[in-house]
């Protein structure tokens, strides 16, 4: 199986030598999202802010590569504050997601690039076809 970079305009300009989004045959796996403004390349002020862009940025690399939110199975989200507050980012998660339950982990971490709060990364299940 090859695993290709994929093009994603919609996406902030990576911070490091990786891509935003790769394929491998009917998945789409993107790098860890942070709350950066695609149009300015500014981290969001705050927890709800960060969180609401890096759910944004997933949704416009997600339609970059032919899909949606709706395609994800799995994010793992990380939080580089207390654990306390996981009720804001699960409300967020929430209202982003709606009826759609992709498995999920989260993560206290002690520090994320850029000072950010909160980081998430997704598998996205696009066969092949869908593209």
């Amino acid at each position: 199986m090859t695993v290709e970079p994929q093009r994603t305009p919609g996406a902030p300009e990576a911070v490091g030598h990786y891509s935003a989004a790769v394929r491998a045959g009917d998945w789409v796996v993107l790098a860890g999202q942070l709350g950066i403004d695609p149009a300015s390349g500014e981290l969001a002020d705050g927890l709800e802010a960060q969180a609401r862009q890096v759910l944004a940025n997933i949704a416009a690399i997600l339609a970059d590569c032919g899909g949606s939110l709706a395609d994800i199975a799995k994010t793992t989200v990380f939080l580089g504050v207390t654990i306390d507050e996981f009720a804001v980012v699960n409300a967020i998660y929430a209202e982003a997601f709606g009826a759609h339950k992709p498995a999920r982990t989260l993560i206290e971490v002690a520090a994320l690039p850029r000072h950010a709060l909160i980081e998430i990364e997704a598998w996205a299940y696009l066969p092949a076809g869908n593209r």
